[in-house]
């Protein structure tokens, strides 16, 4: 059996990833948003949220099941081969039925009518997503490739953002470089593929096995994929472009965050769906359990913190002309602690387990949720209404999963210290707090507050010996002391 790759090097390659995904937008929007102002972000918002329908219907549930499928037979190149096949066969033919739906919606739909070349430019992550084979990658836990290459990506966009966007009516070359730095990589993950899989076929396909799972995990791409773009969908229809620019300036930050605390959950699932297909179970746990406690742990702080400091946020990174994403901005935050305990529950856990029915009743839970209360609060409070409807949405949904794991997830939720993060938030919040009344910039009162909160928060963590922050620490010295030893090695070595 091939050897095991480090689950924290993973992460690490991840969290680089990740950063990249939130370094990337901080540059890039405070200068997009006051080009284009609510108007033209709104424009390439609304049609990024329509085309994730059809991207959602080309993938059919592969993102997840694919990486649960494929790290299944990881160590066996002919059988991952033909799995790998067959996933991308059904992968192709449904990227040619989303794009005929595409076609049929963008000739018949009047209000698509105006930007429709801003949508057809868009609609290239249908093919890009569909050829980039992601999850074959993600199952062999290929991190530091899918990390070098997203990042390179992004430096090349980063650079046309600057040098091609001038004028509110560029929101169209601002669409086409959003989508080369999030999708042109994938042109490079089906050129490499041949590393990991044989390109000539092999034979013996059994592609209508793939279908029962994939129908559900399908159903629960659909659930996800309308509730969390279903807000900026109706508020395109009920309202205006700008409702959805206010709203998107909020939602993107809660968005980034997002992706910072459930990087961990991502790198997970193909390492628990291994321990689980081999019955390690003592191995499984012992990862959900550290998952859980770093979701809580890193969540909760973020939550807080951009709820306080909600306004110096908004105006640092998209100006005075979007004030109204202040109040939504502090109504969707608790919902990043949410999003980020479903990811580990849904998607690390019960997903693994083949308990995906459960997973898509939950999801479905919430998209009704959300459908109900968009419809009535969208209309009197706009983008406000838009943030209530998201977040009883992912509460809805964690209430679901919670109670479908409360049996096997008890010891896990009782492990994690509610006590002393509370005590870190209080202590954050008294030691931050004074700062605003010092009327500094938007910057230095983030930076500030940025310093002190944390800082103090992560201070209580380490003297009150929260053990995962202990446990990080420790990991931390251990690999400074792998390091000493590898240097004086090199040194002794040279004088000898």
């Amino acid at each position: 059996m091939k050897k095991q790759k480090s689950i924290k090097k993973n992460f690490i390659y991840n969290a680089a990833l990740t950063m990249s995904n939130f370094i990337f937008p901080i540059i890039t929007f405070p200068y997009v948003s006051r080009i284009l102002m609510p108007e033209g972000t709104g424009k390439v918002s609304f049609a990024v949220s329509l085309i994730s329908y059809f991207t959602m219907l080309s993938q059919l549930g592969m993102p997840t099941y694919g990486v649960r499928t494929c790290s299944k037979v990881r160590n066996n190149r002919l059988e991952l081969t033909r799995t790998a096949h067959e996933l991308l066969g059904i992968n192709l033919i449904m990227c040619v039925i989303s794009y005929l739906l595409l076609a049929l919606v963008l000739l018949f739909v009047p209000a698509l009518h105006q930007d429709r070349t801003l949508y057809i430019i868009v609609s290239s992550t249908i093919l890009l997503t569909s050829i980039g084979m992601e999850w074959l990658y993600r199952a062999l836990e290929q991190y530091r490739y899918i990390a070098i290459r997203s990042i390179i990506f992004k430096l090349i966009a980063l650079a046309a953002m600057f040098m091609l966007v001038h004028s509110k009516d560029d929101y169209v070359i601002y669409g086409l470089i959003s989508i080369f730095a999030a999708s042109a990589s994938n042109v490079f993950n089906f050129i490499n593929v041949h590393k990991y899989i044989d390109l000539k076929p092999v034979g013996h396909y059994n592609m209508k096995k793939h279908l029962k799972p994939v129908a559900v995990f399908f159903a629960m791409a659909c659930a996800t994929t309308i509730y969390t773009h279903m807000d900026t969908l109706m508020l395109g229809f009920m309202l205006t472009k700008n409702d959805v620019g206010y709203y998107n300036a909020a939602v993107r930050i809660k968005t980034l965050l997002v992706s910072m605390v459930t990087s961990l959950g991502s790198v997970l699932l193909p390492r628990s769906s291994f321990y689980i297909e081999k019955g390690m179970w003592k191995e499984f746990r012992i990862v959900s359990k550290k998952a859980l406690d770093f979701v809580f742990l890193v969540s909760s702080a973020f939550m807080l913190y951009f709820i306080l400091y909600a306004r110096y946020g908004v105006m640092l990174l998209s100006g005075g002309e979007y004030y109204e994403s202040i109040l939504p901005m502090r109504i969707i935050m608790p919902s990043l602690l949410f999003i980020g305990v479903t990811n580990i529950t849904g998607i690390q856990i019960m997903v693994p387990m083949g308990r995906e029915k459960s997973v898509l009743l939950s999801e479905v839970v919430g998209m009704v949720v959300n459908l109900v209360i968009n419809s009535l609060l969208i209309p009197r409070m706009a983008s406000t209404g838009a943030a209530v409807g998201t977040l009883v949405a992912e509460f809805a949904v964690l209430a679901v999963q919670y109670f479908a794991l409360r049996s096997e997830m008890a010891h896990a939720f009782g492990s994690v210290s509610y006590g002393r993060i509370i005590v870190g938030l209080a202590t954050g919040t008294v030691c931050s707090f004074w700062v605003m009344f010092l009327n500094l910039s938007n910057f230095l009162t983030l930076t500030f507050t940025t310093l002190l909160f944390f800082g103090s928060y992560a201070a209580v963590m380490l003297v009150s010996r929260e053990w995962l922050t202990c446990y990080l620490v420790r990991q931390f010295k251990n690999k400074l002391c792998k390091m000493r030893t590898k240097l004086n090695k090199r040194v002794i070595h040279r004088e000898g």
